[in-house]
């Protein structure tokens, strides 16, 4: 376990788990004057990438409970923004592996726990799963025939318990995730000319990474608990998105096997109205970059 020396700051945060949305908010809590924990589960990250954007850089697994109280001691506000550790798609054992027992155990320590407030925690819209293209909202059935929509919805269950113990939990259930070393025109680029599984008929969601700080900071400030969709306004099926990119740089478009199921279980055009009722405006509303 690494930690630096800390320093005297105004608002104390913890981030269970600093991938590519966990470092990105840690950043910008960071410049904020926030005193940041940020958690990895890899030693050579902590060098590499977490030192100049935390105050105090830790190793550590959610399924390790004493960790977890480690982390979250004396602090205000946690962000949960965990993923299985692979490079590839992991089955849905390996998703259990990774979302239950740190929900739960971050539960346990908040029982023994005075001084944090708030718990943002980052989940999916693919709840919702095959709802054959419909509107869907956050009071909407959700998806508990699939493996990997389990493992979510006991998570974000898990978690929302933790407002009845006079803690704000917040669940974001956010889109597929784009932005910088994420472009979209570069990852659908890459598929120019190739034969993709499904019929590409299924209903997108998408979200920026700059929304997703934004969004994160906006439920912070509004200390808003409950569960809100944190996906943009375009709603296009898988095909008419892969059109579109590969239209606009002019590389051959992508075929559909309809024989073979898609990697996509989401199938809904998900609303994010509750949240702009709140009042949060979008940076990348209607454009996927």
């Amino acid at each position: 376990m690494t930690e630096k020396k800390q320093h005297k700051l105004d608002k104390k945060v913890a981030i269970i788990g600093c991938g590519y949305v966990g470092k990105a908010v840690a950043n910008y809590w960071y410049q904020k004057g926030y005193f940041v924990t940020g958690t990895t589960t890899r030693e050579e990250k902590i060098s590499s990438e977490l030192e100049s954007i935390t105050h105090r850089p830790i190793v550590m697994r959610g399924d390790d409970l004493e960790a977890v109280e480690t982390v979250i001691n004396n602090q205000e506000i946690i962000l949960v923004s965990i993923a299985p550790i692979s490079d590839r798609q992991v089955d849905a054992e390996a998703y259990g592996q990774t979302y239950i027992p740190t929900a739960k155990n971050l539960v346990t320590a908040l029982e023994n726990n005075s001084t944090v407030k708030q718990v943002i925690y980052l989940s999916s819209g693919s709840v919702y799963g095959d709802q054959k293209g419909e509107w869907v909202d956050e009071t909407s059935p959700l998806d508990t025939d699939n493996k990997y929509g389990q493992v979510l919805v006991e998570a974000e269950s898990i978690i929302l318990e933790l407002n009845q113990k006079d803690i704000k939990a917040c669940v974001l259930r956010l889109g597929g995730i784009y932005g910088p070393g994420r472009e979209l025109d570069k990852r659908i680029g890459r598929m120019a000319g190739k034969i993709l599984p499904g019929t590409g008929e299924n209903c997108t969601s998408w979200i920026h990474l700059d929304d997703i700080v934004q969004g994160i900071e906006f439920v912070h400030q509004k200390q808003c608990s409950g569960i809100y969709n944190l996906v943009n306004d375009v709603k296009l099926t898988s095909k008419d998105l892969c059109n579109l990119i590969c239209d606009r740089q002019q590389l051959e478009r992508v075929s559909w096997d309809t024989s073979k199921p898609s990697f996509s279980t989401l199938n809904a055009r998900v609303t994010n109205s509750k949240i702009k009722e709140e009042g949060y405006q979008f940076i990348y509303g209607d454009t996927v970059i």
